[in-house]
């Protein structure tokens, strides 16, 4: 196992050159000039290229990569011109939030497209089927800014049973002690229950928003799989013997059906990452998308880059867990090197 771990990084590490060096080249080529934005509109020509110069934006593209590998080789993301701080500080602080929002969506989206796609495969073209179809077709189909605002409009300003959509937790109340970096779990540490439910009811919204849309295909794999499982002869032959449902559903077809179903999880669990840097600007969650999007605006380097290597890094790591838990789930699978 450990083995597997170091070669999984080790493959990784190309991949992860290749997103430094065409996010490096992509933000080169995005229209605005940082030095002019950051003179402001006032700004001389000369002041201007003093930024530049600052900013090292008058070098050639190989020399300023390279300055850009030799701060990455000593951890250093850059300055977040935007708001003064270095890069690597600021994600610190913003990735927890980013972090409790796509983990708490998708354990959702687990927790609701698992029993639902299984009761759709155990009644194929029964009244379940059809609520499954449906709320697939739904997921996939409306954007998730549409979601976001719908939910907002519908149970925050019509109902008035969700929270004000203005971040992660009421302005009049105090952010718990930082253990995690998420609110929830910091909150049940300092034993503030009070300050618990006010951060799952913030949290509610952009979850649900989330949720909806990884659910989708979650529940579509898990149905087909499913139905392709219970007609196999080794289903037919537990039930043959007497066993009863609960044991073949759980026992013997779920399990031998969730390979797919994980793949799948680490599939949505990219998707979720690339959403909730709009469900963040639309409930102003003040996370690392968020963070990243102002400064794309702005046209500042530093963070945009910084932020995209912090998801390749997730998306890394998350990788290796779906090969571990391939193992985990089937010991007959051997994960190739």
């Amino acid at each position: 196992m450990p083995l597997l771990v170091l070669k999984r990084l080790a493959g990784a590490l190309p991949n992860i050159f290749g997103i430094v060096l065409i996010t490096f080249l992509l933000t080169r080529a995005l229209p605005g000039d940082p030095a002019a934005f950051f003179a402001g509109p006032a700004g001389t020509q000369e002041a201007v290229e003093q930024v530049r110069e600052k900013l090292g934006l008058n070098r050639t593209l190989p020399e300023q990569f390279w300055l850009y590998l030799k701060q990455l080789a000593r951890g250093d993301l850059g300055q977040a011109l935007s708001t003064g701080q270095p890069v690597r500080e600021e994600l610190i602080a913003r990735l927890p939030a980013s972090l409790e929002l796509v983990l708490a969506s998708l354990l959702f989206a687990v927790a609701v497209a698992i029993p639902l796609g299984i009761a759709a495969a155990r009644h194929p073209t029964s009244w379940i089927d059809h609520a499954c179809r449906l709320v697939t077709t739904a997921g996939v189909s409306l954007p998730t800014f549409f979601t976001g605002l719908l939910l907002a409009y519908v149970f925050y300003f019509l109902l008035g049973w969700a929270p004000s959509p203005i971040g992660r937790l009421d302005p009049y109340l105090t952010a718990p002690a930082t253990v995690t970096g998420f609110y929830t779990i910091d909150s049940l540490l300092a034993g503030d229950g009070r300050l618990f439910v006010a951060s799952a009811k913030q949290m509610l919204l952009p979850v649900l928003t989330l949720g909806i849309f990884v659910l989708a295909p979650i529940a579509r794999m898990t149905r087909a799989s499913m139905i392709a499982v219970l007609s196999a002869d080794f289903i037919r032959t537990a039930r043959a013997s007497g066993l009863s449902t609960t044991t073949v559903l759980v026992r013997y077809a779920l399990r031998n059906a969730l390979l797919p179903v994980v793949t799948t999880m680490g599939m949505v669990f990219s998707f979720l990452l690339g959403m909730s840097v709009i469900v963040e600007k639309v409930f102003a969650w003040p996370g690392a998308g968020s963070f990243a999007l102002e400064a794309l605006v702005a046209s500042d380097y530093a963070p945009v880059q910084g932020f995209v290597l912090a998801m390749a890094m997730l998306y890394t790591l998350l990788n290796l867990v779906i090969d571990l838990l391939y193992v985990v789930i089937d010991p007959r699978v051997r994960v190739s090197s």
